[in-house]
Order: structure tokens, then C-alpha cells, then sequence
């Protein structure tokens, strides 16, 4: 692999962390949000990760095309918590209504590993240019 695939490889980690970091934020502020009909409530979102494998060229060096993308984000499809409310304006004819089925304590945590996940990308990245910028001091 060329020196510099690993600002690449580093960097697609960043922006796939960066999209699971924007889906827990957007789940976590839509936490309590509710909604008189199921079907309009709002559904915790998750982005679903593919790992792209470098595959080996003739002579068995790599082609520099490990990377990580981001498949696409999916809905849960967990059922929406109701609460009997009759009281509330948004209650529908039963007096029930739908809150998301987000969990705060699993995205906090969710929040957390990508953040660290992004950090350690970004260690990558200065570790990688520290090396380069020795290895072309050592001429000197």
C-alpha cells in the first residue's frame, strides 16, 4: 500500500463516524418527540457500515482501496412506546400517545464509541504525518 492510502483509509473512518455521530444526535433530539398515530412517530435511525477490502494485485501488493462506507442509514422498526395521555392535544381518539422507541442510555454510549472511534482516526492520521515528516528529515 502507497504511504499515503492511509490518510485515505483513515479519513473514510472519519466520515462514516461522523454519520453515526449526526444519526445519534439527530435520534437523541428526537427522543421526546410524540405523536397521536404510530405510523407518524418518529423511528430511531442507524447508519449501516461496509467495510471495502483491499484486494491483492498481481505480484501480492495491495491496490490502496481499503475503506470504510456508509451502506446507508436504516429506521428501526421496533414498535413506538404508547403512553394513555388523554389529556394531551396530540392524543388520538383512545387517549394514547406514541413516543419513539429511542433509547437514551444506548445512544449515549453509541455517542461516545464513535466519538472515540473518530478520535482514534485522527491519531492515525497525525502518527502517519509524524513518520512521513521523520522519514524525510532523516536526508538531512
Amino acid at each position: 500500500m502507497p504511504s499515503f492510502k492511509i490518510f485515505d483509509v483513515a479519513g473514510s473512518g472519519m466520515s462514516a463516524q461522523s454519520v453515526r455521530l449526526n444519526t445519534v444526535a439527530s435520534n437523541l433530539a428526537n427522543a421526546d418527540s410524540i405523536s397521536g398515530d404510530p405510523s407518524t412517530v418518529y423511528k430511531a435511525r442507524h447508519p449501516i457500515f461496509e467495510a471495502v477490502k483491499s484486494s491483492l494485485a498481481q505480484g501480492g501488493t495491495s491496490n490502496g482501496n481499503a475503506a470504510v462506507h456508509v451502506k446507508g442509514i436504516m429506521e428501526s422498526q421496533a414498535t413506538p412506546n404508547a403512553r394513555y395521555e388523554p389529556g394531551n392535544p396530540l392524543a388520538n381518539a383512545d387517549g394514547y400517545v406514541y413516543a419513539p422507541n429511542v433509547n437514551v442510555v444506548e445512544e449515549m454510549v453509541d455517542m461516545i464509541s464513535a466519538s472515540r472511534a473518530y478520535q482514534n482516526n485522527v491519531e492515525v492520521m497525525n502518527t502517519s504525518k509524524d513518520l512521513m515528516m521523520a522519514t524525510l528529515r532523516l536526508g538531512q
